[in-house]
């Protein structure tokens, strides 16, 4: 008897069954040609169907401004109008803007060694604002950030790369974000906040920009060098940021956040990270127009206290880059000074000075004499059209890099006259070839010794000028009058 196949029904060899018969079988050509005639038929009633439709106008690709914002409210309009629109959907939907909220370090290492065009160290995925002769900056919200506000992350003092930022949307937040109300200013300084010249390039664009936005003050200001936090401003400069904003500044050192990483987030901010880079020479002269006048102001400095004739100040240096014989040098311009009526010398230290006993000096200041130093900073707060004299140790020229102009660059940007420097051409021998480095290391600190034949002719020549252009110096120090320059606009 044969063995059945498992699963199979078992028949009497004598049961008899009749086969329906069908008019093509499952596996007959029949059926293939019958399956292929029926799709040839579909395809020919859909293509004739479109030769009568008429086409459907090709909409414009979106533009690159189209912000993901209105993208996601077209979204959420047509959700809401969805009969099946829930509050959990619309929960979820801002809970995916909430944690796709990317934090970028502050410090970007791609640019460790040289920074791109169009990049930073500071927020290198972010690109300026610059209209012509303005300030650069970023502004948070905006049209370039589509609305969306600056949030931080990080309270790190030795490496930028661990404090980080993002932009969010104001109605998505990062989980556990704080939310700071009003304006925040956002310095970024190559250097730092207590050299008064560093500490003062860092500050002047926000004096731009709040002059150019109705003298808005900010709420805060955060302060970062190379994206590392920093909490403090030299005195002389928060002395002359509360004159100029009308209250002291207030430095952001997040202390009510317990967790470095809860994002901080700004309901406005303003970032700058060029320093005076792009604005105009005019521009910059308005800029410190203003600063000038409200630091006279404050220090109760009146342009009526100026005396006639001409001021003559030698500013002096203690230790690294002072004169060597300061006697000597005082005798020189003293003895100058005598031969012009009306010419008056001042000998002053302005580590001796407070801020307001500075700006008093210069404003009675027609021609400033001092060696290569922060002190020179104080420039600007002469009249426009004063004179500058600057002195140099030995070394410099060839070793000190483009820094050693920067009081050249001032002197224009602040509306003075730069009348140029002496460089000593004798001091300390360095054991290297004089063009080697490592020289720069010694004749950093130097002393400045005196020629008295050049410094004597040299003095000559800037009095005889100050003194034929003093008509017309006093006729430009009315121009820049207080009530003139204290305003904004």
């Amino acid at each position: 008897m044969n063995k059945s196949c498992p699963g199979s029904i078992h028949r009497p060899t004598s049961f008899k069954y009749e086969r329906t018969l069908l008019p093509f079988s499952f596996y007959s050509p029949k059926l293939a040609l019958y399956i292929l005639a029926i799709c040839a038929t579909l395809l020919l009633l859909l293509q004739i169907r479109s030769l009568h439709t008429p086409p459907i106008p090709t909409l414009p690709s979106p533009s690159p401004s189209w912000s993901f914002l209105q993208q996601w409210q077209k979204v959420i309009n047509k959700t809401l109008a969805s009969p099946n629109c829930t509050q959990d959907v619309l929960e979820s939907m801002t809970q995916k803007l909430r944690d796709s909220v990317t934090f970028l370090p502050l410090k970007d290492l791609r640019f460790a060694n040289q920074p791109l065009p169009g990049h930073t160290w500071f927020m290198s995925s972010m690109y300026d604002t610059h209209e012509e002769g303005e300030v650069q900056y970023q502004q948070f919200p905006s049209d370039s950030s589509n609305g969306r506000l600056l949030c931080l992350k990080g309270r790190d003092t030795h490496d930028g790369s661990w404090n980080y930022y993002a932009l969010a949307w104001p109605e998505a937040l990062p989980s556990n974000a704080s939310l700071m109300k009003g304006l925040t200013f956002v310095a970024y300084n190559h250097y730092n906040y207590d050299n008064i010249w560093h500490g003062l390039s860092a500050m002047v664009p926000f004096v731009a920009w709040h002059r150019k936005n109705s003298c808005e003050t900010p709420t805060r200001w955060i302060l970062y060098h190379w994206g590392e936090l920093r909490f403090k401003m030299g005195t002389w400069l928060i002395t002359l940021m509360e004159a100029t904003f009308g209250q002291a500044p207030y430095i952001e050192g997040f202390s009510g956040i317990e967790d470095d990483d809860q994002p901080v987030c700004f309901e406005k901010a303003v970032v700058m990270r060029h320093n005076e880079g792009g604005m105009s020479r005019e521009r910059r002269m308005e800029v410190y127009d203003l600063i000038r006048c409200k630091a006279r102001v404050y220090c109760n400095v009146s342009g009526d206290q100026k005396r006639p004739g001409i001021g003559m100040t030698l500013l002096m240096r203690t230790g690294p880059r002072s004169f060597r014989n300061e006697t000597a040098v005082i005798g020189i311009f003293e003895k100058e000074c005598k031969k012009v009526e009306g010419c008056q010398l001042i000998v002053a230290y302005s580590n001796n000075l407070t801020i307001c006993e500075q700006v008093k000096l210069m404003s009675l200041t027609d021609i400033l004499i001092s060696p290569h130093g922060a002190q020179l900073t104080n420039m600007f707060l002469m009249d426009r059209n004063s004179s500058v004299m600057e002195f140099f140790p030995k070394g410099w020229l060839k070793l000190a890099g483009v820094g050693q102009y920067v009081y050249h660059w001032m002197a224009s940007w602040s509306g003075m006259r730069h009348r140029g420097d002496w460089r000593d051409p004798d001091g300390e021998n360095c054991p290297y070839s004089e063009d080697d480095r490592r020289c720069m290391s010694l004749y950093k600190s130097g002393r400045i010794g005196h020629n008295e034949t050049h410094f004597a002719e040299w003095a000559r020549n800037v009095l005889n000028d100050a003194k034929t252009s003093k008509s017309e110096e006093a006729s430009k120090h009315a121009q820049n009058s207080i009530s003139k320059t204290c305003d904004c606009s």
